[in-house]
């Protein structure tokens, strides 16, 4: 049994990543209570450690009689994020926790580790920081090789265009190469064609689905694996000036779009980022999908904003 900890792991998104390629999740280590008690819920058998970090020895993580193959995690990103206008910068104190990640590396000794974070960290501070960090890495005896390479979801299969950093290393003296690209991309409209109809504000729990499975596509057939019928058909209520504003929005555009005298709310427009009042087109993947409630995302189609089940 391959056996991995999953450190700095919110809801556990890369141990269920992991877990789909056989690694058992030991377990895990979430400030965040409420991240912590959902990464319970979806990885049974799991122990999640809530707390900080930085008062855990890794020692009290994992059981001797079992080697590890793995730690992965994202240390916080916002740091490094280039949305982070404020604190982006080195003397953000985030921006070093990935030393607990190094300090776990040094006393467990995995075969593997695996490190995530946000694209920007390539280019903060010149791109001193992310050597920086490759160098401690390379500091702990035997983890020699290490590659790191900034990877796009809509790439491998994810209907949605997320870029993210990837750091891995082990100490078994493997060349690792990153896994080759899909050679076509899902688009929106694979992904969510076979949804339902919905209107603004309406909170459907469960609705059939629009197409039969053997119609639907490819992947909108292997998310609808185990299920009848689509939950969480919840749709955000916006009032009748933001309807307005959605029906003079094409697909691929944003809130440029909309008549000057539907904005007089905005003070400055030249605040407004890219992803306001952005309407996804149907033949391409997805912009990203940050805070689904933040997002302000608009169906290709219909004049409302996507629902939870369509984020998702």
């Amino acid at each position: 049994m391959r056996y991995g900890i999953d450190i700095f792991s919110g809801a556990g998104g890369l141990s269920l990543g992991a877990e789909m390629a056989g690694v058992r999740i030991s377990t895990a280590i979430e400030i965040n209570p409420h991240a912590a008690r959902t990464f319970l819920r979806n990885h049974k058998g799991a122990k999640v450690l809530q707390g900080d970090i930085q008062g855990i020895d890794p020692k009290t993580v994992h059981g001797e009689k079992n080697p590890i193959f793995v730690i992965m995690g994202g240390p916080p990103c916002q740091g490094f994020s280039l949305s982070n206008t404020r604190t982006r910068n080195m003397k953000n104190e985030k921006n070093f926790l990935f030393r607990e990640f190094v300090r776990f590396v040094q006393e467990l000794r995995p075969e593997w580790f695996v490190l995530e974070n946000v694209w920007g960290i390539t280019n903060i501070n010149e791109g001193k920081t992310q050597k920086m960090i490759e160098d401690c890495f390379h500091a702990i005896p035997g983890y020699d090789n290490i590659t790191s390479s900034v990877l796009w979801a809509s790439d491998y299969g994810v209907p949605q265009n997320r870029n993210r950093f990837f750091m891995v290393g082990n100490r078994l003296g493997i060349d690792f190469h990153f896994p080759k690209k899909h050679k076509a991309k899902i688009t929106v409209e694979e992904a969510i064609s076979d949804l339902p109809s919905l209107q603004n504000g309406e909170m459907l729990e469960e609705a059939p689905y629009t197409k039969p499975s053997e119609d639907a596509s490819e992947y909108a057939q292997l998310m609808r694996e185990g299920s009848d019928k689509a939950r969480q058909n919840y749709v955000s209520r916006n009032n009748d000036l933001v309807i307005e504003r959605y029906k003079y929005i094409g697909q691929g555009q944003n809130w440029r779009a909309i008549p000057d005298h539907l904005m007089q709310n905005y003070s400055d427009k030249g605040r407004c980022h890219s992803g306001i009042y952005k309407r996804l087109r149907a033949d391409q993947p997805s912009v990203v999908i940050s805070n689904y409630r933040k997002s302000m995302l608009i169906h290709p189609y219909e004049n409302r904003g996507i629902s939870v089940r369509e984020a998702a």
